[in-house]
C-alpha cells in the first residue's frame, strides 16, 4: 500500500515537473513579439540629417522599418540609418511572428533644419 502511494507521488511529481517546463518552453510562443527602440527617443529633436534607430526585437519572424524590411542579428537587435527631411516625421517599427501577431511602435522626431549664416 505505501509503496503504491509512494509510485503515485512520483508519477506525479513527474508530470508537475513537465508541464512547468513546457510552459517555461512555451513562454515566447505564448508572449508573441517585443519591440524595444533604443535611439532616437520618442519626442526627441535632431539637427542632424542621418537618423540611426536601433533597440531589440524578439520572438519575431519579420521586421519592419517605415514599411521596408530591416533585419536583425542573432541577438534581436536592429539598427537602420535613414535621412528624414526637415521638420516633423513619424517612424514605424513593426514587427509579426510565425503565427501572424503583429506590434509596432511609432518614434515621433523633429529634424531642425539648421542653418547657420557666416558673414
Amino acid at each position: 500500500m505505501y509503496r503504491h502511494q509512494l509510485s503515485l507521488v512520483l508519477i506525479g511529481v513527474i508530470i508537475l515537473t513537465l508541464l512547468g517546463y513546457g510552459l517555461f518552453e512555451a513562454r515566447k510562443i505564448l508572449t508573441g513579439p517585443e519591440i524595444y527602440i533604443a535611439t532616437p527617443k520618442d519626442g526627441s529633436a535632431t539637427s542632424s540629417p542621418v537618423v540611426v534607430i536601433s533597440g531589440e526585437a524578439t520572438n519575431i519572424a519579420f521586421l519592419s522599418i517605415n514599411d521596408a524590411p530591416a533585419y536583425i542579428d542573432t541577438a534581436g537587435h536592429f539598427s537602420e540609418v535613414f535621412s528624414p527631411p526637415p521638420g516633423y516625421s513619424v517612424v514605424k517599427v513593426a514587427a509579426k511572428d510565425r503565427f501572424g501577431r503583429q506590434v509596432s511602435q511609432l518614434v515621433h522626431i523633429v529634424v531642425l533644419n539648421y542653418c547657420p549664416i557666416n558673414g
